[in-house]
């Protein structure tokens, strides 16, 4: 069987809806930008896993009541990274947030600096 990725199915979160669920632990939020993006700046209680690496294993179990919500710079990568995702058989991971970290900055939400936690 040849590997061919088909249109993901994609669920748009809400900057409204997206920073309900970082605050009552319903999101689950992965940055799939690369590690100096994310150093520089990054969504409050995102964990890291890089389109150019990505590994759908390191992705956080199925959890009844927890939504895994994928972001990027600007939702390009979020939306191929859901394709990643389903095609590897997470059919549970089907949201991202399409603004990004350019949206959630331009909205006035606060940004995360870890550099430090990259060596930096």
């Amino acid at each position: 069987m040849a590997e061919t990725l088909t249109k993901p199915i994609v669920e748009d979160v809400s900057l409204k809806d997206l920073k309900e669920g970082l605050a009552d632990g319903s999101i689950v939020l992965v940055d799939v930008r690369e590690p100096h993006e994310y150093a520089a700046g990054r969504i409050p209680g995102s964990t890291l896993n890089p389109l150019q690496s990505f590994n759908t294993e390191a992705l956080p179990p199925p959890e009844p009541g927890k939504r895994i919500v994928f972001s990027c710079r600007s939702g390009r990568r979020s939306i191929t990274a859901l394709g990643f995702a389903q095609a590897a058989g997470r059919n549970d991971i089907r949201a991202h947030y399409p603004g990004g970290i350019l949206g959630w900055e331009g909205a006035g939400e606060p940004v995360e600096n870890v550099e430090s936690e990259f060596g930096r």
